[in-house]
């Protein structure tokens, strides 16, 4: 089937199409009610059916023979570990830790945080709570006690799980104090707390609350699935910068359970048996979906990377993992790939690693800069595919898909909607834009299986966020256009618009030809206030490893690049040289916090960014070079 009739079929008849996709998987009592609609326009998919999504995973595929494959692969640069389980041996831990928690008092519907580095045990812990059909709710490990301690508040857990330390490539971060300090900051007060003792560091144990995970754990027998309803929450996951209550995502066991396997083999091209690799933290969406629950239902076996890009020891450290272990599909954000350019830009590090097995490279989590598409293009000689999605639909809104019918790809394009997505370009009036017109990436109601349809615990919050701004539609906050070929193109967040006496710009337009600079390894452009022409972009850049410029002749530089590619109306003329930039863990680039510094404004350092002394490193920059006073 070509790819527009599959969209197509997806659009006409969507109960249909996710009837298909749904009988694929193995449930308990398969739903006879596809799908809802509400009085919202929100689509409730699956919600009488019968499920178990651990069991879907993990039980499954023992039943069906493949007991004895590969599962999950977990690769520790940091520690010098490594460890395999199948898919048998899997299933066993799962069912034994479920037993744990199921003594313990966890019980369907309850809330079980889990907060904890990236180990087996943390993939295990969070199948084991779909295992007893109680919710979890991943909180990135490291996170700072005030922002665990409102998430504690919010979700309410029983339980809440965690380990003695985690390890920052060689400085280890003891998580029990930072544990310890949440709870005695929020207002609720779970009753127990589990704590995995690692052999970097001893957590000290609060008596009467915290217990030992080995313990348990050897006292514990293992027990079955526990049915859910399809509409029955599977896990609750906070997006990331916080200020003021933390944002509970949603989702429901049935919409993702069927949309992640069908993604599987429509988007990444994989079947059972195959290695797949996100290299995500668990504490992120792209974690949940593709290092834990898509891999397990399709059948793959995943890897769990306790390591950096770069630095763990090199910048061949990716490379390195998908020859070892025969990776097919790879996947991460681009500022993984701009690290390993910028530390390797000949990809000399490349070139030692055998990458045949490899098929294709995905990336998503923020716009994939053609320069860093084209630089690992041309040195792996693999197809490099950018997709578009969020937190909220956990999984691609748009993509090109691999195992449907791939597509020629566009520099700077995330491709087509996926099918089930309805994508369209409007105004702030709800109306529809023309092609190649920029304007407000919005997806029409109702949004397919695995999408959210509510914030925990705050209906209000979930309309006013999403829905209220444009009627009929969900607001995905980003902004882009669609080109006459029908290709999606997202340029960023639709406050990362600058607007230049009275033209508006995208900064994601600005930086692309920014970082086509062959001596630019990464950047962001901002908008600086200007009393003329109300703001001007201003770059922020960091340079590939070894190289030698000026300021000022780069400067120059690419003031002409920038206007013989967008134009003298862009009034770019401010550059400077940055040693780094500014990210969060799940390396989104923080232009807002950027931009506050550069124009004097209050900022808060959000408590996801990776490292909080880039902060006053570049204040001292911009200080020195009479940007800010």
């Amino acid at each position: 089937m070509s790819y527009r009739e599959e969209y197509d079929r997806s659009m006409r008849d969507p109960a249909g199409f996710w009837r298909t996709q749904a009988e694929a998987l193995e449930w308990f009592t398969f739903p006879a009610d596809i799908v809802s609609i509400d009085d919202d326009g929100l689509g409730h998919w699956f919600a009488d059916g019968e499920m178990n999504t651990a069991y879907m995973a993990l039980d499954h595929h023992v039943k069906h023979g493949r007991g004895d494959q590969a599962a999950l692969i977990y690769d520790s640069p940091v520690t010098g570990t490594t460890a395999r389980y199948t898919y048998a041996e899997l299933t066993d831990a799962v069912a034994r830790t479920a037993g744990m928690l199921a003594t313990l008092g966890v019980t369907k519907g309850d809330r079980v945080i889990i907060y904890m580095p990236m180990i087996p045990e943390s993939v295990i812990a969070m199948l084991a709570v779909a295992r007893l059909g109680a919710v979890h709710s991943v909180v990135f490990g490291g996170f700072a006690p005030p922002e665990l301690a409102a998430r504690i508040d919010d979700a309410t857990p029983t339980v809440i799980l965690t380990a003695s330390c985690g390890i920052e490539i060689t400085r280890v971060i003891e998580y029990k104090p930072l544990v310890d300090r949440a709870i005695e900051l929020a207002a609720h007060k779970p009753a127990i707390c589990v704590v995995l003792q690692r052999p970097q560091a001893a957590a000290s144990m609060v008596e009467g609350r915290d217990r030992d995970w080995a313990t348990l754990l050897a006292a514990a027998s293992p027990v079955d699935c526990t049915p859910v309803k399809g509409s029955d929450p599977l896990y609750i996951l906070y997006t990331s910068g916080t200020t003021g209550k933390p944002k509970g995502v949603v989702r429901e066991n049935g919409g993702h359970a069927v949309a992640l396997h069908y993604s599987m083999k429509a988007i990444y091209n994989v079947e059972a048996g195959d290695v797949y690799w996100a290299a995500s933290d668990i504490g992120w969406v792209v974690g949940h979906s593709y290092t834990v629950y898509g891999p397990l239902l399709r059948g793959c076996t995943t890897i769990v990377y306790e390591g950096k890009p770069v630095m763990t020891p090199d910048a061949g450290a990716l490379w390195r993992v998908c020859a070892e272990y025969g990776v097919q599909a790879l996947f991460t954000a681009p500022t993984a790939f701009r690290a390993v350019k910028k530390e390797d830009p000949d990809a000399t590090l490349m070139k030692q690693h055998d990458l045949s097995a490899l098929q294709v490279i995905y990336s998503a989590g923020e716009r994939l800069d053609p320069p860093t598409e084209a630089w690992l293009t041309g040195h792996t000689g693999k197809p490099v595919v950018d997709h578009w999605w969020q937190t909220e639909t956990g999984w691609a809104i748009t993509a090109n898909l691999q195992g449907v019918e791939p597509m020629p790809i566009k520099a700077g394009s995330s491709t087509m909607p996926v099918p089930g997505f309805d994508v369209q370009i409007l105004d702030e009036n709800g109306q529809q834009m023309p092609r190649g017109t920029q304007g407000y990436i919005a997806l029409k109601l109702p949004l397919p299986p695995a999408c959210l349809n509510r914030i925990w615990g705050d209906p209000d919050r979930f309309r006013e966020g999403y829905l209220k701004f444009l009627l009929g539609y969900y607001t995905s906050g980003d902004g882009g256009y669609i080109d006459d070929d029908g290709y999606v193109f997202v340029m960023g967040r639709v406050d990362d618009v600058i607007n230049v006496a009275g033209h508006r710009l995208s900064t994601g337009e600005i930086e692309e030809v920014v970082a086509t600079h062959p001596d630019v390894a990464e950047c962001a452009v901002i908008a600086r206030d200007d009393a003329l022409k109300g703001q001007v972009p201003m770059g922020l850049v960091v340079l590939k490893a070894g190289v030698t410029v000026t300021d000022e002749v780069l400067q120059q530089q690419l003031i002409t690049r920038v206007r013989d590619t967008i134009g003298a109306i862009t009034c770019y003329k401010d550059t400077v040289i940055l040693a780094r930039l500014p990210k969060t863990r799940s390396g989104k680039t923080l232009r807002k916090t950027l931009a506050s510094i550069v124009n004097g404004k209050e900022y808060v350092v959000p408590s996801t960014i990776e490292d909080p002394g880039v902060i006053p490193e570049i204040v001292t920059i911009l200080q020195t070079r009479k940007v800010i006073a």
